[in-house]
């Protein structure tokens, strides 16, 4: 079995269900949530969706850094990270450094006492500074899977 073809394969199945989870979270459940007539109603269904996705975004993130370190290493491409033409490469660290630290350091331990401080307070405001961070890290994500693409075609933008 080749072992790199499988990590990516493992790699793009991952970014998809991750970063497919969050446009739909973004695009999707949030402004559904925000229409509810309820706060009551707001605070439970958007929990019981985030719950249920986190431990999606949990495993795929996982996997992503895994099957990432390891197609670094097998294919010697640690030189990519001094070629700027390899943006991409940045970026994808990045991406995937800021939802792993939200996901299994933040969320836990700060963010959620923090969201039913808040919610309970103003949870329209709330709400919409949730759908405003999940906007800047979906568009930095599809930044970074484009960048991604086109760069493994042979398409570098700079």
């Amino acid at each position: 079995m080749e072992y790199l073809t499988f990590a990516r394969v493992l790699h793009v199945l991952s970014v998809v269900l991750w970063i497919g989870g969050v446009s739909m979270v973004t695009t999707v459940i949030i402004p559904a949530v925000k229409k509810m007539k309820s706060k009551e109603e707001q605070i439970e269904t958007f929990e019981k969706i985030e719950g249920r996705f986190a431990l999606q975004a949990k495993i795929t993130t996982l996997i992503t850094g895994l099957s990432g370190i390891y197609m670094v290493y097998a294919s010697n491409a640690w030189n990519r990270f001094l070629e700027p033409r390899f943006w991409w490469f940045h970026t994808m660290v990045i991406v995937w450094v800021l939802f792993t630290v939200v996901l299994y350091i933040l969320e836990p331990f700060v963010l959620h006492k923090l969201f039913k401080k808040q919610v309970a307070k103003n949870p329209e405001k709330t709400f919409n500074f949730i759908h405003k961070a999940h906007w800047a890290l979906l568009i930095l994500s599809l930044a970074t899977i484009f960048g991604a693409v086109a760069g493994c075609h042979g398409w570098f933008i700079f």
